[in-house]
């Protein structure tokens, strides 16, 4: 009865890890989540009074199914104080969360066996959403010794002559790693010599810590601001996850194309939602800096912490909120044979909820967030450590 295309899809790592521990509090026991992909703070105040606001004048009917066009001029003023980069309103749809303007764009992009470069370690919905659209997703393995990067040199070995687009992530869920102004210009020079679609998921973009700054493949040359498609939102920037506003920008034929498939999907954003976004973009933007200095506190506190336990290796990340140590050796030590059996043995005994890297493409690590209090990080890597202990000492 199911169509091939829902038959085929990996089911989500993170909400699988996510059930696990709803589960095991449901039934009375002290469960630490660092599984979450979302800050902790609630929506800025200022926000929510807006969203009220536009409650109570009754801006509770169906808008445009790109967008509000007063939230596309907020989101163009966002780019040209960020990036300086000008996109005209045609030039950007105002979407269901960043996820579904990724679901958007591919459906908008891509015919049966385009295939979308995606490098290692990538976030769980790429690949799926590739293939929901009819495309195949090539993987370019990356390396912790390069940062989780990719190379020119592996970017030349993964071209095919159906090569479509390459997916971008920067910073990156799940490493956390950001690519610098010249490495990106090398990716963006090979994309446009050889006619492929930048997608650059910029989500993480406000969340930069130590000396490390936010570049946007689209501000480097005009040539490369052509090929790029831009992906953003105000979940992770301003907590407003659960409001489910993202957006898309580039190419107005590709935002046009995708404006008429979320017309017959979504027919549009969450009224309400939007106008919250307005005030996210267009108000007071210190509670903003405010988070990025707490994750970046807690960053420096849990990464010293996390690699004294033995068996575990982890390069410090530069942006998000994530670790993502290498725990193949601790899974060994723990006298499991996978990491995902490691991270199982760690919700079942501690429990700890981890996500395993085998559902972001790489079997050797497991995602930590650290979108949570100190406190709850202090205590997740005793437990870790404890857990490791009496595994060792068995």
């Amino acid at each position: 009865m199911l169509a091939n295309r829902v038959s085929s899809l990996t089911p989500s790592a993170t909400l699988a890890i996510t059930a696990k521990a709803r589960e095991l509090r449901e039934e009375g026991y002290d469960v630490i989540g660092l599984g979450a992909g979302e800050p902790d703070f609630n929506t800025p105040h200022n926000i929510l009074e807006q969203a009220k606001k536009a409650m109570e004048q009754g801006y509770t009917k169906y808008t445009p199914s790109g967008g509000l066009l007063s939230l596309k001029k907020a989101v163009s003023a966002k780019f040209e104080r960020d990036q300086n980069l000008h996109y005209d309103a045609s030039e950007i749809i105002i979407c269901t969360g960043a996820k579904h303007a990724l679901y958007t764009l591919f459906q908008a992009v891509l015919n049966e066996g385009d295939e979308v470069l995606i490098p290692t370690p990538y976030w769980v919905s790429y690949p799926e959403q590739v293939k929901l659209a009819g495309g195949a997703p090539v993987f370019i393995k990356t390396y912790e010794e390069n940062e989780f990067k990719i190379t020119i040199s592996s970017l030349q070995a993964a071209v095919t002559s159906n090569t479509k687009a390459i997916v971008l992530n920067s910073p990156s869920n799940p490493t956390g790693m950001i690519y610098t102004r010249e490495e990106l210009e090398m990716i963006g020079k090979f994309c446009v010599q050889h006619n492929i679609l930048i997608i650059s998921d910029e989500i993480y973009e406000k969340l930069v810590y130590d000396k490390y700054r936010h570049v946007s493949i689209a501000e480097l040359s005009e040539d490369i601001k052509k090929q790029t498609i831009i992906i953003n939102g105000v979940s992770k920037s301003h907590a407003m996850t659960g409001w489910r506003i993202g957006y898309a920008a580039g190419d107005k034929q590709i935002i046009k194309a995708m404006t008429s498939l979320a017309s017959h999907s979504t027919s549009n954003p969450t009224s309400i939602a939007q106008y919250a976004a307005i005030e996210a973009y267009n108000g007071d933007q210190s509670v903003v800096e405010e988070m990025r200095v707490a994750f970046q506190k807690r960053l420096n506190i849990i990464y010293e912490e996390l690699i004294k336990t033995p068996g575990i290796t982890c390069l410090k990340p530069h942006g998000a909120f994530y670790l993502f140590p290498n725990v193949s050796k601790a899974a060994n030590l723990a006298g499991y044979d996978t990491v995902d059996k490691w991270v199982e043995g760690l919700l079942d005994e501690a429990k700890v909820a981890l996500v395993p890297g085998s559902g972001f493409g790489a079997p050797h690590n497991a995602r930590l967030s650290y979108a949570t209090s100190l406190d709850e990080l202090g205590r997740a890597v005793e437990r870790i450590r404890n857990f490791m202990k009496n595994r060792m000492n068995a």
